[in-house]
C-alpha cells in the first residue's frame, strides 16, 4: 500500500515537472491546487480549481488522485509507526495529532462498523477528511484493504458532489466580479482556519478546567 501511495507520489511530481516546461500557467494552478488541499482541507483546493476556469473534468480527478495519494501514503505509515515497525520522530507529533482526533470521533462510527465509516469520511462538517477515516478504521479493527476501499470510495462521492456545489458557488460568486471566485477562496480558507483555531482553544480550555 505504501508502495502504490510512493509510486502516485512521485508520477505526479513527474506530471507536475513535464507540465511546468509546456503549460506552466496551468501546472501552477494544479500545483496550488494540491497544496491548499492538502494545508486547507478539499473546499479550498477545489474551490481554487474552479476559481481559475478549470472543469469539473480537471478538478475532480485530480483531487481524486490527490487525495488518494494522501491516504496511500498517511494510513500505513501511521499503522507501521503504531506497531513499532517504523521509527519517524518527525512525524510522532502529526500522527500524534491524527490519532487524537481519530479517538475521539471513533465512538460515533464503531457502532456501525464499515456503513458508519464510509459516512463518517463523506460528511462534510465533521471536516476530518479521508486520513482520518483511515485511521478510525484501523482502530475499530476493519481489515486494511476493506477501510482503503471504504475510505476512498466514500472520498471519490464526496468530492462529485463538493464539485457539483462548489461550481455553482464559483459561478455564483462570478456574477459580481472576475475576483470574486478568488474571494470566495479565501473566504472558505479563513473559515477552515478559524473553526481550527476555535477548536483549539476550546481543546486547551478543557484541559485546564480539568
Amino acid at each position: 500500500m505504501l508502495r502504490i501511495g510512493l509510486l502516485l507520489g512521485v508520477l505526479m511530481i513527474i506530471a507536475l515537472g513535464i507540465g511546468w516546461v509546456f503549460l506552466p500557467e496551468l501546472t501552477l494552478v494544479f500545483t496550488a491546487m494540491t497544496g491548499l488541499n492538502w494545508l486547507i482541507g478539499r473546499a479550498a483546493g477545489m474551490s481554487f480549481g474552479y476559481a481559475s476556469n478549470l472543469s469539473h473534468a480537471m478538478v475532480i480527478p485530480a483531487n481524486m488522485v490527490i487525495e488518494t495519494i494522501q491516504v496511500l501514503l498517511v494510513y500505513p505509515l501511521f499503522v507501521l509507526s503504531v506497531e513499532n515497525l517504523l521509527d519517524l520522530p518527525r512525524l510522532r507529533p502529526i500522527f500524534a495529532k491524527l490519532r487524537a482526533t481519530a479517538e475521539a470521533r471513533r465512538g460515533a462510527v464503531s457502532n456501525f462498523g464499515i456503513a458508519g465509516l464510509f459516512i463518517f469520511v463523506f460528511m462534510p462538517f465533521w471536516m476530518t477528511g479521508p486520513a482520518v477515516g483511515s485511521i478510525i478504521g484501523f482502530l475499530i479493527g476493519i481489515r486494511p484493504w476493506v477501510n482503503i476501499a471504504v475510505v476512498l470510495s466514500s472520498t471519490y462521492v464526496a468530492i462529485c458532489l463538493w464539485g457539483l456545489l462548489l461550481n455553482e458557488l464559483n459561478e455564483w460568486a462570478s456574477t459580481f466580479g472576475h475576483l470574486a471566485p478568488f474571494a470566495l477562496v479565501l473566504a472558505i480558507i479563513l473559515l477552515v482556519l478559524g473553526g481550527r483555531v476555535h477548536r483549539r482553544v476550546r481543546t486547551r480550555s478543557k484541559g485546564l478546567t480539568q
